[in-house]
């Protein structure tokens, strides 16, 4: 029983989200053309994450520098110059130190967001069913509608639809990734994506529909990956959320703690 944050706890988690986009990513890269213009590339523990046609800082990220690395940042620099696509570091506070902090600075970094990451041990517990919710797998002809909610939920204009349903079908047959969808008196009202490696599950992409929020359909499908998570002999339920969100409120509700607050820095 995990009952405290230390610093191997820490690395788990933090390895649970580079394996999480590293897959995604590969994934997207695999399609035909590379249309994303996915590129990953490590430098010492580090993995720069690069999709140039994905806008966003989502998938364009550096996750995992250690202090001790700052002889690699302007490698990194360059990577993502190369492409003209603006850099973003994602600092845990388990590898940081004063030096590598005082380097970006130096380099006209600073730090813009906090986001959080939380945990849970995973155990056979019992979940009552959200009334009139019914969380079931994602088939695989469903994606466009997984891409109409995933664009209306995350409030992203509707041409990106078929784009955001292509990039996850890639993702259907790989036993890593699992999607549901949620209905309110079988109505499409929200979808869920769970991944899961080395026994870590991850509360991967969750929305519901703008105008049906508020009716408990996000925990409902919280609770629906945490059981199958179990289910699948998985030890640990991994989430990220904006600090304080309703994301982040939900996923404590479910019994899941914070682990630390990741600070998000960019370039001025």
């Amino acid at each position: 029983m995990i009952n405290v944050v230390n610093i191997e706890l820490a690395q788990k988690l933090e390895q649970a989200e580079i394996d999480l986009l590293t897959s995604r990513l590969s994934a997207i890269q695999n399609i035909e053309g590379n249309p994303m213009g996915i590129e990953l590339q490590t430098f010492g523990t580090a993995t720069a994450f690069l999709a140039k046609n994905i806008p966003g800082p989502s998938f364009n990220t550096v996750k995992g520098l250690r202090a001790g690395e700052e002889h690699y940042i302007e490698k990194i620099l360059k990577f993502y110059d190369q492409h003209d696509i603006p850099i973003q570091f994602e600092l845990t506070p388990a590898h940081i130190s004063k030096e590598l902090l005082t380097y970006l600075n130096k380099l006209g970094f600073y730090q813009i967001d906090f986001h959080t990451t939380l945990y849970k041990q995973l155990f056979e517990e019992s979940h009552e069913d959200t009334p009139n919710i019914t969380i079931r797998k994602l088939k695989e002809n469903e994606f466009e509608l997984f891409g109409e909610i995933y664009t209306k939920g995350f409030q992203m204009p509707d041409f990106l639809t078929s784009g955001v349903a292509r990039n996850n079908r890639v993702l259907y047959s790989n036993p890593n990734w699992t999607f549901y969808l949620a209905l309110i008196n079988e109505r499409p009202v929200g979808i869920g994506v769970l991944f899961s490696k080395n026994k870590i599950a991850t509360l991967a992409a969750a929305t519901t529909l703008p105008y049906e929020r508020n009716q408990g359909i996000q925990s409902a499908l919280i609770k629906k990956r945490m059981m199958e998570a179990y289910e699948n002999d998985n030890e640990l339920l991994v989430g990220q959320a904006r600090f304080g969100s309703v994301s982040q409120n939900n996923m404590e509700r479910a019994g899941m703690k914070i682990a630390y607050t990741k600070a998000i820095w960019v370039k001025g």
